[in-house]
């Protein structure tokens, strides 16, 4: 039933290598002039911060300064040259490991409230000869508050991509903000974190949740049988009408005695036959759905109802509010719908007028439709489905 609708942003050329972050190749030739500007002069989405062991390094190298400087020893100036180079090496090592880094956020579009959805980060290494270590991707939810963290398993080869997943649990119905903030690495000595900051975002529609109800017999549900004859030909049982033989007829459909009665051969066609239909009919004015958590249940509640009257072939039309009744005969028309069950709101009296009844089953200009299913609060937290005034189910 759900279309798989990918939403992929990709950032960088894919004709030329990228910087880390997903921007543009340089488009000017390579210097080293530049290479150095680079380094000392950072870009202000980059932040490099000293972890613990580089805190150490910094100190030691303090320590072995002075006493280099007071001790006048050659060997001391030799190590403190040695542990500063240390230091340079895992800047431009770690420079290194992110520059020409891809990067692709696939979501699977809609969503469900309450249910588990996975998303995929495709990442690519477009270095020609370098590989890369140890890189996470943070990324950060709607539904989620902290930010969650995804490594590299091992090692990212040149000219080679991996596909990291990513579970989301979409809180409620809505649009999902889901977001790569940045991208960090302490490759390759543990000496400096550094972090690029992205700020890739896609959203997704998240349709309501699905809802346990109970319906009552006693309702329109069951008043006509399925299988009532239509006044158009079908392969139904009841007979519909006759006409002249045709070259391909099948010889099972001529109606023997007619074609001797008009010494012609006559063929025989069948009414069709259909279940009955319903038409859901969603109102959402603010004087009725006072409360939140009601009107969230009033959404998963027609989603859902929507689903098993389409998956009966049952549902044929559809309505929010005083829109005209639109047609359901695919399943993109019910994705449709679920779409706007998944961004609709409470409407005030005004944009509500055209239409509205404040009672279900009260007389509008909608209730000329036969099963008509509309909903209603019922009690505090729960809501009632009403089919020609009838009540028919309750969640």
């Amino acid at each position: 039933m759900k279309s798989t609708v990918e939403t992929r942003r990709r950032r960088g050329d894919e004709r030329a290598g990228a910087r880390p972050g997903g921007g543009k190749a340089w488009a000017r030739r390579f210097s080293w002039s530049a290479l150095l500007w680079t380094l000392v002069f950072p870009q202000r989405t980059q932040k490099v911060r000293v972890t613990l062991p580089g805190v150490v390094l910094i100190g030691l190298s303090m320590g072995v300064g002075l006493a280099a400087y007071n001790s006048a020893n050659n060997i001391l100036f030799i190590t403190l040259s040695l542990l500063l180079s240390c230091l340079v090496l895992s800047g431009v090592l770690s420079w290194l490991n992110l520059r020409a880094l891809r990067w692709e956020l696939i979501a699977e579009a809609p969503m469900r409230a309450g249910q588990p959805h996975p998303v995929v980060l495709r990442v690519e290494n477009a270095k020609r000869v370098l590989p890369t270590y140890g890189v996470w991707f943070e990324m950060r939810s709607t539904s989620i508050a902290n930010t969650e963290r995804l490594g590299l398993r091992g090692r990212l080869d040149p000219r080679a991509e991996m596909r990291l997943d990513w579970s989301v649990c979409p809180a409620r119905r809505g649009r999902e903000r889901l977001e790569l903030a940045a991208v960090g690495s302490l490759f390759p000595f543990g000496f400096l974190r550094k972090t690029f900051a992205v700020n890739e975002r896609t959203e997704v529609i998240v349709w309501p949740a699905p809802v346990e109800y109970r319906r009552f017999p006693a309702a329109l549900w069951e008043r006509r049988q399925p299988g009532h004859p239509l006044k158009r030909a079908g392969v139904g049982g009841d007979l519909f009408a006759l006409r002249r033989y045709r070259q391909g007829d099948s010889h099972r459909l001529i109606h023997w005695k007619a074609s001797a009665r008009l010494r012609q051969l006559m063929v025989t066609r069948y009414a069709a036959e259909a279940q009955d239909g319903y038409s859901l009919w969603l109102k959402t004015p603010a004087d009725r759905w006072t409360r939140p958590e009601q009107f969230e249940l009033l959404c998963s509640f027609a989603a859902t109802l929507a689903e098993d009257l389409f998956t009966a072939g049952r549902l044929s039309a559809v309505a929010i509010d005083d829109e005209p009744f639109a047609a359901v005969r695919r399943v993109a028309d019910l994705e449709t719908f679920l779409d706007r069950l998944a961004l609709v709101g409470v409407v005030n009296e005004a944009e509500a007028a055209g239409g509205v009844s404040p009672l279900p089953g009260e007389p509008g200009r909608k209730s000329r439709r036969n099963n008509v299913l509309t909903f209603a609060p019922d009690g505090a937290r729960g809501v009632a489905a009403y089919v020609d005034g009838e009540k028919a189910a309750s969640a």
